[in-house]
């Protein structure tokens, strides 16, 4: 993948990996295979047989003594006089690291490679070639080579850690592992610039050529280096290597949202049908795609190693042979190292994780915790994702516990976000959704209750609870809870009146839509006292939409309630939008029907106020026409008393002394 600038000089140092040892005591022109038996090309006969499975080695003792101490104390130490053979079938790396290790003893050279250092580090080691013995022994001789060859190339390191997995608990002693470990890890979280690249991909146009057309080819600093490129390399290690590689790269202070890209990557490879696609989160410069694809020559780019380490199909055939304790095994590891912080792998993963996690009886302080993640990003969920189901040979299809389980865990996460407003999600900064996390999450657990409620065997008392563990105010509406109460009752046709009212009251009428309500109205399976409830509800919102001043009004106050029911149904799952249209023409009808109501309504308030007009103006009329005759009749009175008044003024002297009195003050008050 790329060499660092010591990296050849080290090679020429030790000679390419040239090893021979410059004291022998039988010369030899080399060894020769016969079946699986190796003999000396040597005029000396043997006289020391050393047995390794079914390959033996027919050698001579003084070669062997004078390097390894653990022969010599063999041999020498026997009870058995002139010992001449001995079986090793515990040694490390085999027969193919004894026989690199006898060539060495017989000063034959030998090549070190990154495929075979590790092997030959642990036999000598078995074998206690030490500098005791000789200077420049093979102990030493692999350790300089390690140190100085291996692990400053990012492709030897990665060859040596996978060679190590046949090599336990010999490689973890002698440090292999962590060694390989922190040198992977540090050249994944070194700055790329400073990295001679001998192989950085190609465009989609021009697709990826094989790892020995470029292993000559002039190193290109100017072409940009995804952050992704060390994935590919990493996934084919064990998942031991793999976790103790993670972890070194945490301790550098790598991305969260890339280490956890690298855990989905590893996933794809060695779990079988965990996730087919997915976009890994985080990474605001660049979106990552990953894809359960087994070819080597994929558009996008991937390390050269990758070829020459596993070849193709070797990795998916390893994937898909893996039996359940393995898998268990792995799913295990990738929970304990996933990052902690929120937006580290996508809520659709952890569930996939989860779902195969119970299925192969993962330890349940692992799964426990595994639902606590998947509560922290519950609203990132899917309708796809949530339908788990019950392993455990229970009664529902679905495991519908699960969902309770996390819908708890995402209410004490948001208790606890809320109580600290000043900590915001990575989510809610890079999603920029108007509706908040609750809302979300009601529409899924609305649309999870009608895929669920087909169940027969599902409860009433489980349907209620998940209905009514959110808190009201998620719901700006019960479109949705009213779907999922109508399919349950289609399901469960026996229920009875009591059980009925009780499902039905985890809805709130008030919050259903113009059509929901339409379709309650007619809907005979809701009990009597729901339907008046919803008929109620259904005239107050006319009363007060044909309340308001003008047509422009009502429309004005229809349309956000239709575009609401818009964004409503397209959240549903086709399934139940397919179960209303059978009432589609019912409701149109009656809609037309609702709207010349309103016509009508409308033409008799304004013939009304025509005649309220017309009957004022008669009012009108018949009080003017009531004054004036009353005036006549106050003339008339006033003549007859003037007459009463001459005739009759000896009698009354005082009274018309009092009505001249007013008279003269009155004309005096004016003068």
């Amino acid at each position: 993948m790329w060499e660092s600038e010591s990296e050849s000089a080290a090679a020429q140092k030790y000679g390419g990996g040239i090893l021979t040892s410059t004291k022998h005591g039988v010369k030899t022109e080399g060894f020769v295979q016969r079946g699986h038996s190796w003999y000396v090309a040597t005029d000396v006969p043997s006289d020391f047989l050393v047995q390794i499975g079914e390959t033996s080695f027919h050698l001579h003792k003084y070669p062997l003594v004078s390097r390894s101490g653990k022969l010599n104390r063999i041999i020498y130490e026997s009870s058995i006089p002139d010992l001449n053979k001995i079986v090793m079938d515990d040694i490390p790396g085999g027969p193919e690291a004894f026989e690199i290790a006898a060539k060495f003893c017989y000063g034959v050279a030998v090549d070190l490679t990154a495929g075979n250092i590790s092997g030959l580090r642990c036999a000598a080691e078995y074998l206690e070639m030490t500098e005791d013995l000789e200077e420049g022994n093979l102990i030493f001789k692999t350790e300089a080579f390690l140190s100085y060859v291996v692990l400053s190339s990012w492709r030897d390191s990665i060859v040596v850690l996978k060679s190590c997995e046949k090599l336990s608990p010999w490689a973890e002693n002698l440090q292999i592992v962590r060694r390989c470990s922190e040198s992977i890890a540090w050249k994944a979280c070194a700055n790329p610039k400073g990295i001679r690249w001998s192989y950085t991909g190609r465009s989609v146009k021009h697709p990826s050529p094989k790892w020995n057309d470029l292993k000559d080819s002039s190193p290109s600093r100017n072409q940009q280096v995804p952050p992704d490129w060390w994935f590919e390399d990493a996934s084919i290690l064990r998942i031991d290597h793999f976790v103790r590689v993670i972890t070194a790269i945490k301790v550098k202070g790598m991305r969260f949202e890339l280490i956890g890209a690298a855990i989905m990557h590893y996933a794809t490879k060695w779990l079988p049908g965990l996730i087919s696609d997915t976009t890994i989160p985080g990474d605001e410069a660049s979106n990552f795609s990953i894809s359960n694809s087994s070819s080597s020559s994929s558009t996008s780019w991937k390390g050269g190693l990758h070829m020459i380490v596993s070849g193709p199909g070797t990795r998916d055939d390893t994937a898909s042979s893996l039996q359940a304790k393995d898998q268990r095994m792995i799913i295990e590891s990738l929970i304990s190292i996933i990052p902690p912080q929120k937006d580290s792998v996508s809520c659709s993963f952890l569930l996939r994780l989860l779902r195969m996690a119970i299925m192969l009886k993962v330890a349940p302080a692992l799964v426990t915790e595994l639902e606590k993640r998947v509560g922290m990003q519950f609203e990132q969920a899917t309708l796809t994702d949530l339908l788990i189901p019950s392993y455990d040979k229970g009664e529902t299809v679905y495991d519908v516990d699960l969902i309770q389980r996390l819908l708890e865990h995402f209410l004490v996460q948001e208790l606890t976000e809320s109580s600290s407003p000043g900590r915001k999600s990575f989510s809610e900064k890079i999603v920029g959704c108007n509706l908040n996390a609750k809302a979300r999450v009601a529409r899924l657990v609305d649309s999870y209750l009608t895929e669920v409620s087909r169940d027969r065997n599902l409860s009433l008392t489980k349907f209620q609870v998940l209905a009514e563990a959110l808190p009201e105010s998620a719901r700006t509406c019960d479109d949705g809870l009213y779907r999922a109460i109508d399919s349950y009752l289609k399901a469960h046709p026996t229920l009875s009146e009591h059980e009925r009212k009780r499902l039905c009251r985890v809805m709130d009428c008030q919050k259903l839509s113009i059509d929901a309500c339409m379709h309650a109205a007619q809907n005979e399976r809701l009990p009597l006292r729901v339907v008046i409830q919803v008929l109620f509800a259904e005239q107050i919102k006319i009363s007060n939409a044909l309340a308001t001043s003008s047509l422009k009004d009502v429309d004005s106050l229809t349309q956000p309630m239709a575009s609401n029911r818009k964004t409503i149904l397209e959240g549903t799952p086709q399934s139940f939008q397919e179960g209303w249209s059978a009432s589609k023409k019912d409701i149109n009808s009656l809609k037309f029907e609702l709207e010349s109501m309103k016509a009508k309504y409308l033409e008799l308030q304004s013939e009304m106020e025509s005649l309220q007009k017309q009957f004022d103006k008669m009012l009108k009329q018949k009080h003017t026409s009531a004054w004036s005759s009353g005036w006549k009749k106050l003339s008339k009175l006033t003549k007859m008393t003037n007459v009463q008044n001459h005739d009759y003024s000896p009698q009354v002297p005082a009274i018309a002394e009092q009505n001249r009195r007013p008279t003269r003050r009155w004309r005096n008050s004016i003068s």
